[in-house]
């Protein structure tokens, strides 16, 4: 098997793995599906590691996507030159923005913004500090959980932009996270309606600047949909180590599952009962317990309860008789990307042998600034 450690006895539980091997084949499947490394601006949420971004750098992927001042943080200390942070940042975050600028001069962060007044708001400050921000316009085609909507007003918000004397507009952003059609021409069909809602502002910002606007649309789930769209870069995340959830989902993407978490048994309370160290602190929660974690290297079982350092399951009474205390398993997460967030390394594996430890740098709301 594949994921199996040659001394797991010297692994801690619960732990999280990352196989480096199946990372750098995910980066070059990346890289491959789109086309040319300079059309990727993967998204850095899923493994907030500095260590994968310099792999990415190494593959020629010069752009990056992140949501948090602390991840934008991680990209420019690993060496990232363009970092788009895909997040309209409010209050004392915007000066965070301009002390992480003023620490890394030659790396080029911008933002999002839909509406006018956080626009207003990011002008004042960016004229006080003597800076031009540059802004992605955020547009909601859809998701309706940020962006400005695919209306009238949409037009008026790029009119306003463009007569800001400190904020310069780079492009469009638009996350169509809702699509997730298991079957790929459907979930073309509802990305190319959605997408389509975007058009007016795009024809729009052709005019004012006679060139193509630049797009960056999508995520994991319409990875390979706007890959198909010659114009438009693009931002998956989830693929660089992949998990149950859509590797189940989307079966036309190639990737590997490249992280699991290591847990151990840890008593058998009742007959047929049987409790592992893998509880809520240790893999994401926000789905139902049947869809939390599949263990890779145990059938027949039911996970009937988890808290914060337990999870407990159901197994056959012959498969009970024949588990010990102390037994090993595999689990991989449903969703790989808050599950990441709650490790503070990462135990990093070849050939069944733990090679290094790579620091969850990012998993911090704040690095050093």
């Amino acid at each position: 098997m594949w994921y199996l450690l040659n001394k797991p006895e010297e692994v801690i539980s619960p732990s999280l793995l990352f196989y480096k091997d199946r990372i750098e084949n995910n980066i070059r499947s990346m890289v491959h599906m789109a086309g040319d490394a300079d059309r990727l601006v993967p998204h850095v949420k899923t493994h907030k590691t500095g260590e994968i971004v310099k792999i990415q750098l190494n593959a020629g992927v010069s752009k990056f996507k992140c949501a948090t001042i602390a991840e934008a943080e991680m990209l420019a200390e690993a060496g990232a030159k363009w970092v788009l942070i895909a997040y309209q940042l409010t209050g004392i975050n915007i000066q965070r923005l301009f002390a992480l600028r003023k620490k890394y001069p030659e790396t080029t962060f911008s933002s999002l913004i839909d509406n006018e007044q956080s626009a207003q708001a990011l002008e004042e400050i960016s004229a006080a500090e003597n800076f031009v921000s540059t802004i992605f316009i955020d547009v909601n085609n859809g998701m309706n959980r940020s962006g400005h909507p695919t209306n009238g007003l949409l037009l008026s918000l790029y009119r306003f932009l463009s007569g800001l004397s400190n904020v310069s507009v780079s492009g469009v952003h638009v996350y169509d996270g809702h699509i997730r059609n298991p079957e790929f021409s459907e979930r073309k069909a509802h990305s190319d309606a959605d997408f389509e809602k975007v058009f007016p502002l795009l024809d729009l910002i052709r005019e004012d600047i006679g060139a193509e606007p630049v797009v960056i649309a999508g995520g994991s789930p319409t990875f390979t949909v706007h890959a198909l769209r010659p114009d438009v870069l693009l931002s998956p995340g989830t693929n660089v180590l992949w998990d149950w959830g859509y590797g189940d989902q989307f079966d036309e993407q190639p990737f590997l599952h490249a992280a699991l978490i290591l847990t151990r048994v840890v008593s058998k309370p009742s007959a047929g009962v049987v409790t592992i160290d893998l509880g809520h602190k240790a893999v994401s929660a926000e789905n139902p317990i049947d869809k939390r974690f599949r263990l890779l290297n145990l059938n027949g079982y039911t996970v009937t309860g988890q808290s914060e350092e337990h999870g407990v399951l159901q197994i056959g009474e012959d498969t009970w008789e024949s588990i010990q205390i102390g037994d090993v398993y595999y689990a991989l997460p449903y969703h790989i990307c808050p599950s990441v967030a709650l490790h503070d390394y990462a135990s990093v594996i070849e050939t069944g042998e733990v090679i290094d430890e790579w620091k969850i740098v990012a998993r911090n709301r704040r690095i050093t600034i």
